[in-house]
């Protein structure tokens, strides 16, 4: 069954604008996500891309260096995965036009989202960065030049003027723009084809895509995240794109980080769910349609917002899903299989806090990440919340007045004591695991987010614990 499925590329997105992992763990991860049937990476650099020049300020204080850029690709071709590099280049151009220097090119003077496509220095800008980028991967087949989600497009003041004057259209400023971009690439780039997110053209008529170049000179890539994506809709869609002109499309699914913007775990379930409706899509479209499938792995929703599942956390739910696009499905044989290369013996949520975990790299990332987010708030709130002692002899009144019957504190100590110091050396494993993957930064945010809340409500608990067994002046006083 293996080798029929419908999507011929298969991609993996490496989403690096959050906890981008060390160049080792990739080389330590390709191999398996070329077993799970993976053959191509969509590598989203945003800042972590070693720009030169008078781009050097985009970089992040950890981006990677060229010859570790050089690595990643050398990594990729000796596991026979294809790599297509992401380029923002009009939404979601935080990581650019957050900076002063580049702010006067923002769309929105006060939302550094979305790029003016009026000036020609924002076109030489991307430019710049496409061809910064290109340089690192010669001989790349596609780039994917980003175009999704361009908030407030048409809301500036270049765009209000221009707007005002017939026919323009925010759908023709939109087109017009993507058309730009994609030529630069064309005529920088001959042999390299621009792939977009399909997102601003749904709603653009067919025969207004017809109209404009951007058929020719993009392949659009449908993206939907949904458990329950409309499958009819979607094919009626993929028809009306080719009608307008477009040889190939692509299909983008999610495996995390699609679920919420805080997510810690991943919900297998869902993303399983989204797969088995991608490929009904699939079926039901004529089969030289699809180039193939890209299988998103967001780490933030946007350059400002958290960190959502880490991607050891999400390797799970990615072996899954390539699995059930190989296979046409999740019969036992193809879970069994599954279970076999994450080495796990379940692929239940809650068998990953303990040693069934798996053997796959950053397994232990899994389960120590898979403990903390089932048990740290909720033991906290169990003990702080619930305890009738905490509750009954040490409330925030007697908290913030330092007042307590003396015999609760040998009541309520040993309990915080012992939870502390359960938690801390769990803490201190993860903080080691992460720090194997990730950059200082990424692990700071990671347990400033998701450990450290928990264990300060503790630390508090027990220096008022401290204070309140005090001596106190006149302990028989109304507090």
């Amino acid at each position: 069954m293996s080798g029929c499925s419908p999507f011929k590329m298969r991609l993996v997105h490496l989403d690096l604008k959050g906890a981008p992992p060390r160049v080792c763990y990739l080389s330590e991860i390709f191999p398996l996500f070329r077993a799970l049937g993976a053959n191509g990476l969509l590598i989203e650099y945003e800042d972590m891309f070693p720009y030169e020049g008078h781009l050097r300020l985009l970089r992040a204080k950890h981006a990677y260096s060229p010859s570790e850029i050089k690595e990643i690709l050398h990594q990729a071709t000796l596991n026979e995965l294809e790599v297509i590099p992401l380029v923002q280049t009009f939404g979601h151009m935080e990581f650019v036009l957050k900076h002063e220097a580049l702010a006067h090119l923002r769309e929105v003077a006060l939302f550094p989202n979305t790029l003016n496509p009026h000036k020609a220095e924002s076109l030489a800008l991307v430019g710049a960065m496409i061809d910064q980028v290109m340089a690192l991967h010669p001989g790349a087949r596609w780039l994917h030049i980003g175009c999704d989600e361009v908030y407030y497009l048409g809301e500036g003041e270049d765009s209000r003027q221009w707007l005002q004057q017939e026919p323009n259209t925010r759908a023709e400023l939109c087109l017009s723009y993507m058309e730009a971009v994609a030529s630069h690439v064309q005529a920088q780039h001959p042999t390299t084809t621009p792939l977009v997110w399909d997102d601003m053209l749904r709603d653009i008529p067919e025969d207004q895509l017809s109209a404009s170049r951007v058929p020719q000179l993009v392949e659009p890539v449908l993206w939907d995240y949904g458990a329950d994506l409309d499958v009819h809709s979607k094919a009626l869609l993929m028809e009306k794109y080719r009608k307008s002109g477009f040889s190939w499309l692509w299909a983008a699914s999610a495996f995390k980080g699609a679920t919420g913007a805080s997510q810690a775990l991943t919900p297998i379930e869902h993303h399983l769910r989204n797969h088995m409706q991608w490929l009904q899509v699939a079926g039901s479209v004529p089969a030289d349609t699809l180039q193939g499938i890209v299988l998103t792995g967001w780490q933030r929703y946007d350059h400002f917002s958290v960190l959502c599942e880490l991607l050891p956390v999400g390797i799970p739910s990615l072996a899954v899903c390539l699995q059930v696009l190989l296979h046409g499905g999740f019969a036992e044989n193809v879970k069994a299989r599954v279970e076999n290369f994450l080495g796990t013996s379940s692929l239940e949520a809650t068998d990953f806090r303990s040693e069934r975990a798996g053997s796959f790299p950053g397994s232990d990332i899994l389960n120590l990440v898979t403990q903390v987010s089932l048990h740290l708030c909720s033991s906290v709130d169990a003990l702080l919340e619930r305890d009738r002692y905490v509750t009954g002899w040490f409330s925030p009144y007697h908290r913030r007045r330092k007042f307590i019957h003396p015999v609760m504190i040998q009541h309520i100590q040993p309990q915080a004591h012992s939870l502390l110091a359960r938690w801390s050396v769990l803490v201190g494993e993860l903080e080691a695991a992460l720090q194997r993957v990730f950059y200082p930064d990424a692990v700071e945010e990671w347990l400033e987010e998701n450990v450290r809340p928990s264990l300060r409500r503790l630390q508090a608990l027990l220096q008022d614990l401290g204070e309140a067994a005090g001596p106190r002046p006149d302990s028989s006083q109304d507090p």
